[in-house]
């Protein structure tokens, strides 16, 4: 019901992690996160039914049984040398980090880029694609035509490079 009361806010994501800085004393060292933040407070909402939602999806809703892959995808991922169980979404080769400097530059790089884009975009791909693009705002049509593009290239040509 609160939420109905805020109609017209933007909210998401990457708005909380603003918010939360901001709580936390982050606007000490940068001009950005000087704001009033109880003005968003109403948003951390979010954050908090998201992790309760979680948590009841997967204690009560899960039977905790591994999902099952397209055998199609398995056989693409083995011949870019994935070669794990792939018992579930994540192939643990690439997203259980083994200490490897290699691995730790990927993932690093990879969270500053979408810290950057997100923050150079006006809000997270999950962001434009649901409110952007249900409130008909042209720059979260071009946000999400900018987040396929690049995911498509990530798959088809920097993927293999990487992980070859």
């Amino acid at each position: 019901m609160y939420l109905l009361l805020k109609q017209g806010k933007d909210f998401g994501m990457s708005n909380n992690l603003r918010t939360m800085c901001t709580i936390l004393g982050a606007g000490k060292s940068s001009s950005f996160f000087r704001f009033d933040w109880k003005t968003q407070s109403w948003n951390l909402l979010v954050v908090l039914g998201t992790a309760i939602g979680g948590f009841i999806a997967h204690n009560f809703l899960s039977d905790g049984s591994a999902a099952q892959i397209n055998a199609e995808s398995i056989a693409d991922l083995k011949q870019l040398g994935i070669v794990d169980q792939l018992q579930g979404y994540l192939p643990e080769s690439i997203f259980i980090f083994n200490g490897s400097w290699f691995q730790f530059l990927i993932l690093s790089i990879g969270g500053l880029l979408i810290g950057f884009g997100t923050r150079y975009a006006g809000g997270c791909s999950s962001g434009h694609a649901i409110s952007g693009l249900s409130n008909f705002q042209l720059p979260s049509l071009i946000a999400v035509i900018g987040f396929f593009l690049g995911g498509i290239i990530m798959v088809h040509f920097l993927f293999p490079l990487i992980f070859a």
